[in-house]
């Protein structure tokens, strides 16, 4: 995940970040599909796939949105999102057990502490760049928050299929990640006004990463997380 990580930092800052927003042009469409295998090339089966755009001088911000990741069955409900810069993740507990939400991701370092069921906290990213979170007493649990300097961003259907209107005409990278890859893939396009450019990309995903608790220790018990 460090490896992906770095590899996301590396383009929003070299395609992204500029501090001048160009004017609004009229946009064209990207379409097409993503495909996900698993390490054996097996086709990976109801996994989170997000496809978003970066172009040069292009900040399309403002309008805030809330996304949830919900905690439920000892997992991370979905376990990928995008937001756009100023945006809001919620947290909502629906298991019968506490959990401890965290990150030390250094766009958004934070630990919301314990909460029981039926409660819910949120937090705004104001800093792009990946957000890996965890669940201080379960282990297993893991998602992604992508955070993107643009709207443009979607998440592709269960066939991989997805849609992005409104892309500024010029040349833009497309990208497709889905958790356990080893990083995104991209293509460069032009895009023209009011037309259309069709682009498949493929990833392949790993193995989860193993990681340490909020305190940067190892998790303990028998079953390798903590006492419920």
């Amino acid at each position: 995940m460090r490896f992906v990580t770095a590899m996301l930092f590396v383009l929003f800052s070299s395609t992204a970040l500029a501090d001048k927003v160009a004017a609004p042009a009229p946009g064209g469409r990207i379409k097409g599909k993503v495909t996900v295998t698993e390490a054996d090339g097996k086709p990976a089966a109801g996994v989170d796939v997000i496809v978003y755009i970066l172009a040069n001088n292009f900040n399309e911000t403002g309008g805030q949105t809330t996304e949830k990741i919900a905690q439920q069955g000892r997992k991370f409900v979905p376990d990928l999102v995008a937001i756009t810069k100023d945006d809001y993740v919620e947290f909502p507990n629906n298991d019968p057990f506490l959990h401890n939400v965290f990150s030390q991701s250094p766009p958004r370092k934070f630990d919301l502490g314990s909460f029981k069921k039926g409660e819910s906290k949120k937090k705004q990213f104001d800093q792009t760049g990946v957000v890996d979170v965890y669940c201080n007493i379960h282990p297993e649990m893991a998602a992604t928050i992508l955070v993107l300097p643009n709207k443009k961003h979607v998440r592709a259907d269960a066939q991989g299929r997805y849609v992005l209107d409104g892309v500024p005409a010029g040349e833009v990278t497309v990208f497709a990640y889905t958790r356990r890859a080893t990083k995104p893939v991209s293509s460069k396009v032009t895009v023209t006004a009011g037309g259309e450019v069709s682009v498949d990309l493929a990833l392949q995903r790993g193995a989860e990463t193993a990681h340490m608790n909020k305190y940067g220790e190892k998790y303990h018990g028998e079953s390798g997380s903590y006492p419920k």
